[in-house]
């Protein structure tokens, strides 16, 4: 699939914004609430910190070469160059995103195993595409729409090709190993997101949801329906009133589930014999806006 030029649409400003709107939910959010209510607390209201995991690291460092690898010339995109850029795209981000240099807080073997790792990762995707034959719309870009009249709903899509017909397809890389039941669903999950706004905002819904799954080369692609995307719609309008609820109550209650594994908040939860920090007070002024944290996770921090 090749793109025409497009009009990207850019996020509304807070002045943008519909007077009625009063909060904002991100796929990523919408997705720990669903996991476990417990979570969602910890990362958008009492917004603790985490460190990041190299698993997540090497996602964040792959999806910048991806990124930057279609800033070259078509002819040009090849394994060769997107090799040759995982180095400079790691100190890139290390000196953007302190937290990464705890990682490997050393030059060393360890580093340089883990930039070869990225690079097996981006052997993966050569596997499963020929970007010379691309040229994606946008990039790493936000988008946003407003649904129920008061909820703003948006997100970063790693990449989204419009062919020359109109047809949009959502493209999500994955860098963790091959499709497991509950991760597959959260993905699933994510891209549908991603073309509720896509309908709302350009009415067109997405032709393709493709997710890339590097490690194991493989696609996954999916085709969304409107009368799917309006019953997606009332799921994630309920599942903005359940958190409102929860909020109202202080009442997010863990939900214990494989996933636990992988938790960076265990010390703080009841269900491995912790205390959840007390709740914190609402600011003054709601900023309709702000979900989890005031930055948005760097792409592949889900993964």
């Amino acid at each position: 699939m090749t793109a025409d030029s497009v009009i990207i649409q850019q996020a509304p400003t807070a002045t943008e914004l519909p007077a009625t709107v009063r909060a904002s939910l991100s796929p990523s959010r919408a997705a720990d609430f669903k996991t476990c209510p417990l979570l969602y607390r910890f990362r958008s209201i009492d917004r603790l910190p985490e460190q990041p995991s190299v698993e997540q690291a090497r996602g964040t460092l792959v999806h910048a070469v991806l990124e930057r690898l279609f800033d070259l010339p078509s002819a040009a995109r090849t394994p060769q160059a997107a090799g040759d850029l995982v180095t400079g795209q790691w100190d890139r981000l290390v000196t953007e995103q302190s937290e990464l240099a705890g990682l490997f807080p050393e030059a060393g073997p360890s580093v340089a195993e883990f930039l070869r790792s990225a690079s097996a990762l981006l052997d993966g995707y050569f596997a499963v595409e020929d970007p010379r034959r691309l040229e994606p719309a946008e990039r790493e870009s936000l988008i946003s729409a407003v649904v129920d009249d008061e909820l703003l709903i948006r997100g970063y899509l790693d990449r989204l090709d419009v062919a020359p017909d109109g047809a949009l397809r959502v493209v999500d890389y994955k860098t963790g190993g091959a499709p497991r039941e509950a991760f597959e669903s959260r993905a699933l999950f994510q891209l549908k997101f991603y073309a509720l706004v896509l309908w709302r905002t350009r009415g067109v819904v997405p032709r393709v949801l493709r997710l890339l799954y590097l490690k194991d080369a493989e696609v996954c692609d999916y085709a969304p329906d409107a009368e799917e995307l309006v019953r997606f719609e009332r799921t994630v309008v309920a599942l903005w009133r359940a958190i409102e609820q929860a909020t109202a109550a202080r009442d997010f209650r863990p939900r214990p589930s494989r996933l636990c594994d992988w938790c960076s908040h265990q010390a703080h939860c009841p269900s491995f014999g912790g205390t959840p920090p007390p709740f914190p007070e609402p600011p003054a002024t709601p900023d309709p806006q702000r979900d989890a944290r005031s930055a948005p996770a760097p792409p592949g921090a889900d993964e």
